[in-house]
C-alpha cells in the first residue's frame, strides 16, 4: 500500500532533520515542504476505498502517489548517501545539483494533492468509499495481542482411517503411499491428521516430517532427516549426496519408522530421492503428499494413487461453522447465509478456512448486522466462475480486500520467503520493523508486529508451525497457493513492491539483469552466486534476501556487486552467503536497518559505527569469538544484536544521546563484557546470551553478575560456559550467585556445559518468575539429583540434555505448574519420578537418546491416560527415541 511508503519516508525525513540535519543542510526548505505534502498523502490513504481495484480513475491516482513517494524517498535517500560518502555537500550538488530535483518532487506532489482536493470536494464519488473504509480500519486495529487459534480438521475421518488402514497393513517391501488432489484440498492437513494420530504415534516412534516443495536439492532433504537421528556436524553437512543417502539407508534399514514426505512434485523428483529409502524394509511407511496424479502410479503400482475428495456440504458447513463460531452451528439467523457460503466454496477447505477467517472479523454478536455483511460476502462470489482452482483464486483475492490497511503489505511480504519455507517469527517480524510496515502504537514495535502476525494466522492466511512457551509464535508457513498470490499482487499488480528472481531454462534469469531492477524488494533463493557475478544493478531496491538451503562462499572478486549494485538497500539477508571478507563500499549503505551476515572474520571493523540506521544486526562467524572494533552501544537506533560467536564489546567512548537505550537484544556476548557500563547504557535489555569463561562473570567478587542483575527488563537469559581449548574437566564452576541478584524479571534461563553440582538447582528452583529452563550439555553433573520443596513455582519446561544423573528424586509438590519435561541424551537416568504424572498440566514428555527412562515415561504415559479418561481435549503426549524393542 502506498500509505505504509509515506508513513516510512515521513519517519525517515523526520530521523534525519533531528539527528542529521547536517546532511540535508542545503535542501530542508524543500525536505519541510514536502514533509507536509506527506502528511496531507497519509490522511488521504488511509481514507483510501478498498474498492480502489475496481475505480479506474482513484487506481491511477494512487498509483500516482505511490510513485511520487517513491521518487522522493530515492532522491532524499541518495542525497543524503553521497553527501555523507564525499563529505561535500558543494561538491555534491554540483555534480547532480541535488536541491532543483527535491524541488521538483515538492511541486509534483503539489500536483497531485490538487488533484486530491479534487477528489474530496466530489463527495458522490469519494464519501462513501472513505467511510467504510475508515470503519473497517477502526474495526480490526487492535493493539492487544490475540489468541492463536487452533486448526479445525472436518471431513477426514473416513479418509483418515482407509490411510491407517494402509500403514497398518503387512507389505513384503517399503510400502509408499501417496495423497493427491489440488491445491487448497487438504492434503497436508490430511497427512498432519494420521501424523499425529496417537495410534500412529505408538505404531510409529520414528516419524519424520519433511518438506519437499518445487525447489529442493536432495542433500537438504536427506539433511533433514538425518537430524532427527543424529546432531549435524560440519562433517556431515559437506559429505556428498550419495554419502548422506547412505546415511539415511542405515539410520532407516531396521525397524518402524514413517517418512512424510509433503508436496513432491514429479516423477522425476521422486527418482532423485528414493535412492535414500530402503526398498527392502517391509516394516517402513513413506506418504507423499503431491499434486500429480501420475506420480501415485509410479511410486506404487500395485496401489496407486489416493485421490483425495472435496468436502461434502454438510462438511463444509460445519467446517465453516467451526471457524467462525468455534462450534457446530450457525446462529439461527445466519443459517440460510451461511449455508449458501459454504455451498459456494466448493469443497475446497482452503477456500472454507480463509473465508471463515474473513467472517470471523465480522462477527459482533449483533446478528441483524452480521446478516447483511454475511449477504455480502455471499455475494461477492463471482457465480460465473465454475472451475474450483478459479473460485479459490477468487476468495483468497476476497480475503486480502477485506484486510485492514496496516495488514495488507505485512501478507504481501510473506512472498519474500521460498516455497514450503519455515518461517521464523523473529526474523519476520524484525524485517516488516526494518521495511517500515509496522508503525509505533501503544507497545513496543516488536509487540505490534507479533500482534500482527497472530492476527494473519487467526485470519488464516497463515499457519503457525511452532509455538514458544508463552503461547507466542515461533515459527510459521504459507500455503503455497496463498504465496502465489502474495507473489502476483505484489509484483505487476502493485508496481514493484517485491519480485522472486529466478532462473530461466535457458539460463538467464527473469527479470533480466541486463537491464536496471526497478523493484523495490529482491529476493532469490537458488543461483545466488551466479546472479551477483552479472553485477545487478537497482538504485531503487531497497531489499535483497537470499534464502538459499545450502552455504556458498562469495568470490573475493565479487564482494562489492551487491553494496555497489543496489546502493539505497535498507534490508540486506544474504546469511548463507560466506563472506572471507567485507567490501569498503558496505559501509556506504547508510540506510540500512535490518542486515544479516556470514564471514570468516574474528573482528568486526570499525566502519560499522557508519551505519547509523541499523535496527538488526546479526553476524554469523566460524570463529570462537567477535572482537567489536565498532562501539554498536553507540548505534541509536539498534534494537537487536545476535552473534554465535562471543562477542567482545568495543570501549566506550563519547556516547550519542540515547546510545544504548532502543537495544533489547544482546546475543551472545563475553563475560568479560558484562560491565556495569554495559548495562547501565543498554538498560533496556530484555534478551541477553553470555558465552565464555563464565567464572569471570558468577565469581561474587568481580561484581559483574550484580550488574548484570539491575536489568529490570530482561526476561531471557542464557549462559555457555566455553572456555575450549581447556578439557570438559576444567569447566566446572563453583556454584551460582544468591537468587535475590538475578534480573527479578527473568523468564526463560539456558545454561550450558556449566557442570555445576545438582544442590546448587535450589538457587535457580528459588527464582520466583522461571517459566522455562533448559539444562544442556552437563549443565549440572552428579548422579542423584533431589528437588527441595517450595521450589520451581512457576516452572512450565524443563529440558535436560546430556547429564550423567541417574537418580532424579521429586514429586509432584516440586513442579505444581509443569507442563513439558524433555530429556536428551540421559543415558544413565535410570527413571523419570513418576509422581510427576500428579501435576494436572502435565501433559507432555519427549525422551530422546535416555533409553533407561523409557520404561518411566511409559508407566506415567498410563497414569495420565487413566486420569484423563477419555477427555479429548485434554491429551498426554509421549514420545521415545529410539523406539523400544
Amino acid at each position: 500500500m502506498a500509505d505504509a511508503a509515506v508513513e516510512f519516508l515521513l519517519e525517515n525525513l523526520k530521523q534525519l532533520l533531528v539527528h542529521h540535519a547536517n546532511l540535508l543542510k542545503d535542501a530542508k526548505d524543500q525536505v519541510e515542504k514536502l514533509e507536509n505534502h506527506l502528511r496531507l498523502f497519509k490522511a488521504f490513504l488511509k481514507d483510501a476505498p478498498k474498492q480502489w481495484r475496481d475505480d479506474d480513475k482513484l487506481r491511477e491516482l494512487i498509483r500516482r502517489i505511490r510513485n511520487a513517494v517513491y521518487e522522493a524517498e530515492d532522491i532524499i535517500d541518495a542525497y543524503v548517501t553521497q553527501a555523507a560518502e564525499n563529505k561535500s555537500k558543494a561538491y555534491f550538488l554540483r555534480a547532480i545539483q541535488g536541491p532543483p530535483k527535491t524541488l521538483s518532487i515538492a511541486t509534483k506532489v503539489e500536483a497531485v494533492l490538487q488533484k486530491i482536493d479534487d477528489i474530496y470536494k466530489d463527495k458522490k464519488n469519494i464519501i462513501d468509499f472513505a467511510n467504510i473504509t475508515v470503519q473497517d480500519a477502526a474495526d480490526h486495529h487492535h493493539d492487544e495481542a490475540s489468541q492463536v487459534r487452533e486448526t479445525n480438521v472436518v471431513g477426514f475421518e473416513d479418509e483418515a482411517k482407509k490411510l491407517k488402514g494402509y500403514l497398518y497393513a503387512e507389505c513384503e517391501e517399503l510400502e509408499v503411499i501417496t495423497i493427491v488432489g489440488m491445491p487448497g484440498l487438504g492434503k497436508t492437513t490430511l497427512a498432519g491428521k494420521i501424523f499425529r494420530d496417537p495410534e500412529i504415534q505408538y505404531q510409529f516412534p520414528t516419524r519424520i516430517w519433511v518438506y519437499v516443495s518445487q525447489d529442493f536439492k536432495r542433500k537438504d532433504i536427506f539433511l533433514a532427516i538425518l537430524k532427527d537421528f543424529t546432531k549435524l556436524t560440519d562433517d556431515i553437512k559437506t559429505k556428498s549426496d550419495k554419502e548422506l543417502a547412505d546415511m539415511v539407508l542405515g539410520y532407516l534399514d531396521t525397524g518402524r519408522f514413517l517418512l512424510v514426505m509433503d508436496d513432491v512434485w514429479s516423477c522425476e523428483d521422486w527418482d532423485k530421492l528414493h535412492i535414500a529409502l530402503p526398498k527392502g524394509n517391509a516394516r517402513g511407511k513413506v506418504i507423499i503428499t503431491s499434486r500429480q496424479q501420475e506420480l501415485g502410479w509410479h511410486v506404487n503400482r500395485r496401489r496407486g494413487p489416493h485421490m483425495l475428495r472435496f468436502l461434502t456440504l454438510e462438511e463444509s458447513i460445519l467446517l465453516l461453522q467451526l471457524e467462525v463460531f468455534q462450534e457446530p452451528k450457525f446462529p439461527q439467523e445466519l443459517e440460510a447465509e451461511g449455508s449458501l457460503i459454504a455451498e459456494r466454496c466448493d469443497g475446497l477447505p482452503l477456500a472454507i478456512v480463509v473465508i471463515g477467517g474473513i467472517l470471523v472479523k465480522k462477527f459482533s454478536g449483533d446478528t441483524s448486522t452480521m446478516k447483511a455483511t454475511w449477504q455480502h460476502v455471499s455475494e461477492s462470489f463471482d457465480t460465473y466462475l465454475k472451475d474450483a482452482g478459479e473460485r479459490l483464486e477468487k476468495i483468497i483475492l476476497l480475503s486480502y480486500e477485506k484486510l485492514p490497511y496496516h495488514l495488507r503489505e505485512c501478507f504481501l511480504y510473506f512472498g519474500m520467503f521460498p516455497e514450503d519455507y519455515e518461517i521464523s517469527a523473529w526474523k519476520l517480524t524484525r524485517l516488516w520493523i526494518a521495511e517500515g510496515l509496522i508503525q509505533q502504537k501503544n507497545v513496543s514495535l516488536e509487540e505490534t508486529a507479533e500482534n500482527y502476525l497472530e492476527e494473519l494466522i487467526n485470519r488464516n492466511l497463515v499457519r503457525a508451525e511452532k509455538l514458544k512457551p508463552n503461547g507466542k509464535v515461533k515459527t510459521c508457513r504459507i500455503h503455497d497457493m496463498l504465496r502465489d498470490f502474495c507473489l502476483t499482487e505484489a509484483g505487476s499488480s502493485r508496481e514493484g513492491f517485491l519480485q522472486e528472481i529466478k532462473m530461466s531454462n535457458h539460463g538467464g534469469f527473469h527479470p533480466s539483469v541486463s537491464s536496471e531492477l526497478k523493484f523495490r524488494r529482491l529476493c532469490i533463493h537458488s543461483n545466488v552466486l551466479d546472479f551477483v557475478s552479472r553485477k545487478p544493478y537497482g538504485p531503487s531496491v531497497r531489499s535483497f534476501v537470499c534464502f538459499p538451503r545450502d552455504e556458498t562462499i562469495m568470490p573475493l572478486g565479487d564482494i562489492s556487486f551487491i553494496p555497489g549494485g543496489f546502493k539505497l538497500l535498507r534490508v540486506l539477508d544474504v546469511e548463507p552467503i560466506k563472506f572471507t571478507k567485507l567490501p569498503g563500499d558496505m559501509y556506504h549503505l547508510l540506510h540500512l536497518r535490518y542486515l544479516v551476515l556470514s564471514v570468516s572474520l574474528k573482528v568486526l571493523p570499525s566502519a560499522f559505527i557508519k551505519l547509523w540506521n541499523i535496527q538488526t544486526l546479526v553476524v554469523r562467524t566460524d570463529s570462537q569469538t567477535l572482537e567489536m572494533k565498532a562501539d554498536i552501544l553507540n548505534m541509536t537506533q539498534l534494537r537487536h544484536f545476535k552473534t554465535n560467536a562471543s562477542a567482545i564489546l568495543a570501549k566506550a567512548g563519547k556516547s550519542s544521546k540515547g546510545a544504548g537505550e532502543k537495544i533489547q537484544t544482546f546475543g551472545t556476548i563475553s563475560p568479560e563484557s558484562c560491565t556495569e557500563d554495559v548495562f547501565d547504557r543498554a538498560r533496556n535489555l530484555k534478551h541477553l546470551g553470555v558465552r565464555g569463561k563464565l567464572s569471570v562473570l558468577l565469581d561474587d567478587k568481580s561484581g559483574s553478575f550484580e550488574s548484570l542483575g539491575n536489568l529490570s527488563n530482561l526476561e531471557k537469559l542464557k549462559l555457555l560456559n566455553d572456555v575450549f581449548p581447556v578439557p570438559p574437566s576444567g569447566t566446572q564452576l563453583r556454584g551460582l550467585p544468591q537468587a535475590y541478584k538475578f534480573p527479578p524479571k527473568l523468564r526463560i534461563l539456558t545454561l550450558s556445559a556449566t557442570a555445576l553440582e545438582w544442590r546448587h538447582m535450589s538457587i535457580i528452583g528459588s527464582l520466583d518468575k522461571l517459566e522455562v529452563l533448559k539444562l544442556k550439555d552437563k549443565a549440572f553433573q552428579g548422579e542423584i539429583w533431589e528437588a527441595n520443596d517450595g521450589g520451581f513455582r512457576h516452572l512450565e519446561i524443563l529440558h535436560i540434555g546430556r547429564t550423567d544423573l541417574k537418580i532424579w528424586l521429586a514429586s509432584h509438590h516440586h513442579f505444581p505448574r509443569l507442563k513439558h519435561v524433555e530429556l536428551k541424551n540421559c543415558r544413565d537416568l535410570q527413571q523419570i519420578p513418576v509422581e510427576l504424572a500428579e501435576v494436572p498440566s502435565f501433559m507432555k514428555l519427549d525422551v530422546f537418546r535416555s533409553e533407561r527412562a523409557a520404561a518411566s515415561a511409559r508407566k506415567i504415559e498410563a497414569k495420565k491416560i487413566k486420569e484423563i479418561n477419555g477427555n479429548v481435549a485434554r491429551q498426554f503426549r509421549l514420545s521415545i527415541f529410539p523406539p523400544e524393542a
